[in-house]
C-alpha cells in the first residue's frame, strides 16, 4: 500500500421494512447523492465505482448509478452475501491503495422481500452445498427453522461447544446493537433493548436463540467516498478519517471439519 486511503464523505438513507422502502434505483441513487454531497465534490470525479447487493440481477450497479449520472466510469457489481458491503469498501480502498484511482465510490443498496430468505435458483447447485453437513449436524434438533436461522444459529452453537460462549453473550451484543440503533435517526428499530429483555423473548431454539436475535429483511443503501490524500488536499476534502487496515479472507479447511 503506497497511497493514504481517505473517506472522503458518506452517505446513508433511512431504513426500512420491505414493501416499505423506494425501488434499489431510488435508494442507491439517493446514498450515492448523499455521499457527494458531504464531500462536496460532483459524480464526474469519481473514477471507479463498486456496487454491492445480494437481492437483484446483474448490472443493478448500473442502473443505480446511472441515475446519478452516466460518465463511462467503470463500475463493479459485487455479490458476496452478508461481506457484500464490506467487499465493495475493499475493492475501493484496494483500488486508492495501489493507485489505480484517486476517487472511488463504494455504493450497498438492498430491496429485500419480506419473509425468510430464499434460494431463486432450485436447478443448480447450492452455492453453500459445502457446509451442509456440517449445519445439519450442529441444527438436527431444530430443522423446521428457516436455513439463514440453522446457518447462524448453528455457528453461534459451535461457538459455544468449542470456547464455552454463553447465550447470554450473544444477548449483550444484540442489546448493543440496540444502543447504536437508538443513536442513529436513519436506523429502522430504535427501541434499546436489556440483555434480559432479548433473553426473556420468545424462544426460537431453546438455549442458543431468541427471536430479537433473528434479524428481520431490511431495506436501505449506503455509500462511502474513498479517496487518495493528495486528492483530499488537491480539492479540499475532510483527511480525518483514514482507513489504516482491512483484511479480508474465506474459508480454510478447518471450515468444513465437523463439529467438535
Amino acid at each position: 500500500m503506497s497511497e493514504k486511503v481517505l473517506v472522503g464523505g458518506v452517505g446513508m438513507i433511512p431504513f426500512s421494512k420491505p414493501g416499505a422502502s423506494p425501488s434499489y434505483t431510488e435508494m442507491g441513487a439517493d446514498a450515492a447523492r448523499r455521499a457527494l454531497a458531504d464531500a462536496g465534490i460532483d459524480y464526474r470525479m469519481v473514477q471507479q465505482a463498486y456496487v454491492g447487493y445480494v437481492y437483484g440481477d446483474s448490472t443493478c450497479g448500473q442502473t443505480a448509478l446511472y441515475e446519478v449520472g452516466l460518465t463511462g466510469i467503470p463500475i463493479v457489481n459485487v455479490n458476496n452475501n452478508c461481506s457484500t458491503g464490506s467487499t465493495a469498501l475493499y475493492l475501493a480502498r484496494q483500488a486508492v491503495a495501489l493507485g489505480d484511482a484517486d476517487c472511488v465510490l463504494a455504493l450497498g443498496f438492498e430491496q429485500m422481500q419480506a419473509g425468510a430468505l430464499k434460494s431463486h435458483w432450485d436447478d443448480r447447485p447450492a452455492t453453500r452445498a459445502r457446509f451442509q453437513p456440517v449445519m445439519r449436524e450442529l441444527t438436527a434438533d431444530v430443522s423446521d427453522l428457516p436455513q439463514a436461522l440453522r446457518t447462524f444459529g448453528g455457528a453461534g452453537r459451535e461457538h459455544m461447544q468449542r470456547y464455552g460462549t454463553r447465550m447470554e453473550t450473544f444477548a449483550a451484543i444484540r442489546a448493543k446493537a440496540s444502543r447504536h440503533a437508538a443513536n442513529n435517526p436513519l436506523a429502522l428499530f430504535k427501541n434499546v433493548l436489556t440483555t434480559e429483555d432479548v433473553m426473556n423473548d420468545k424462544v426460537m431454539w431453546p438455549g442458543v436463540m431468541t427471536r430479537l436475535m433473528a434479524c428481520p429483511p431490511t431495506c436501505g443503501a449506503a455509500a462511502a467516498l474513498i479517496v487518495s490524500e493528495k486528492f483530499a488536499k488537491r480539492h479540499g476534502l475532510r483527511a480525518d478519517v483514514q482507513i489504516l487496515a482491512q483484511s479480508m479472507t474465506t474459508d480454510p479447511v478447518e471450515s468444513f471439519d465437523p463439529p467438535r
